[in-house]
């Protein structure tokens, strides 16, 4: 098993009103920022926008799914929420490695969500726990 620096994985998705909804209605975040379009449009944002744990529902996505991938355990994760999530935004989620302890099996990768034109919504560091069978992707 070998994981190095720089080593990357990223998934995209864009977020529909309906992502929202679900997001909502399994949480219990019901907050009118996120579910009622008159609400929001007095807010700074203008509209309703994505819960920010959605948007960070993505970062695991990508460690679930592809770097370390299935069998690694989150141990920590930060996150700075940087921009607002709009319903239609399309979201890109990386991970990258930047450290690997081999002995401790700790992974610690740099997390992150850019939206369609670039910018940064979300960053933040996840660590996790890697399975001595996993592989890096």
């Amino acid at each position: 098993m070998s994981f190095t620096p720089g080593q990357k994985a990223a998934i995209t998705r864009t977020i529909s009103e309906a992502d929202i909804e679900a997001y909502a209605h399994l949480t219990g975040d019901l907050n009118p920022l996120h579910m009622d379009p008159e609400f929001a449009s007095t807010s700074r944002f203008g509209e309703r926008i994505a819960h920010g744990m959605l948007t960070a529902g993505l970062i695991s996505a990508v460690l679930g799914m592809h770097l370390p991938g299935p069998g690694g355990i989150y141990l920590s994760q930060t996150l700075t929420f940087l921009r607002p999530v709009r319903i239609g935004d399309t979201i890109t989620a990386t991970a990258e490695v930047t450290a690997y302890d081999a002995e401790r099996r700790r992974l610690r990768l740099r997390t992150s969500c850019v939206n369609q034109r670039g910018e940064a919504v979300l960053d933040g560091e996840a660590v996790l726990l890697v399975d001595p069978t996993q592989r890096g992707s």
